[in-house]
């Protein structure tokens, strides 16, 4: 599927005139694929996990953030995809507008797909995604180690889709919880999303 196709409902539901979230210009970015954890504090506060896929971030939300816990199965609801900039998206966005609230980048970093078959074969990224089932290694500044996205409601269809994130067990990476959102500070610049709504009141 074309770039412009894959961001068609990203573009349609902003007016790129009042927001400042990133249009995309659909331009690779580097050889190692992305992940970016932003904190959101819309009409209720949760986390946006985005995953690198191709020229896109594929995109969930996560109303209690990625746990550290290999017990903690934590929700993640699919949104639309995202344009690869949006990984620097950092500030607010007008109310009124599609998640109209302030934005930080919680964490940052790459990730390794570490999809396989039953014999051990490796699979396209995408293509696990598309099965329902993924596992990938992330390599940030907060998240360490290996996580897996898996589908338990929904295909895609008419039927609303829900995922579950879980870190699995094993390892010695280092991981954090996920935080208190308000008290949390941003990968990028430090600040809080207090701080960060402050500075954007007085611009």
């Amino acid at each position: 599927m074309a770039e412009r196709d894959r961001l068609r409902d990203y573009r349609g539901k902003r007016d790129f005139d009042r927001t400042g979230e990133p249009r995309g210009s659909g331009e690779s970015a580097g050889d190692r694929p992305r992940f970016v954890v932003q904190i959101h504090d819309a009409s209720t506060m949760h986390f946006d996990f985005r995953l690198q896929v191709d020229d896109v971030l594929k995109s969930w939300s996560i109303p209690k953030g990625p746990s550290a816990d290999p017990k903690d199965k934590r929700l993640a609801v699919p949104t639309e995809d995202h344009p690869l900039e949006y990984e620097e998206f950092e500030g607010v966005i007008p109310r009124g507008e599609y998640g109209g609230g302030t934005v930080i980048v919680w964490d940052h970093g790459t990730y390794e797909p570490l999809s396989h078959d039953r014999k051990g074969r490796p699979v396209d990224f995408a293509e696990s995604l598309e099965q329902g089932h993924a596992t990938f290694r992330l390599s940030g500044a907060k998240l360490r180690g290996e996580y897996a996205l898996t589908r338990f409601r929904g295909d895609g269809g008419d039927g609303e889709e829900a995922w579950l994130l879980v870190k699995r067990a094993g390892g010695r990476a280092r991981t954090h919880g996920a935080p208190d959102p308000r008290r949390a500070r941003s990968a990028v610049s430090g600040r809080t999303l207090a701080q960060v709504a402050s500075d954007a009141a007085g611009e």
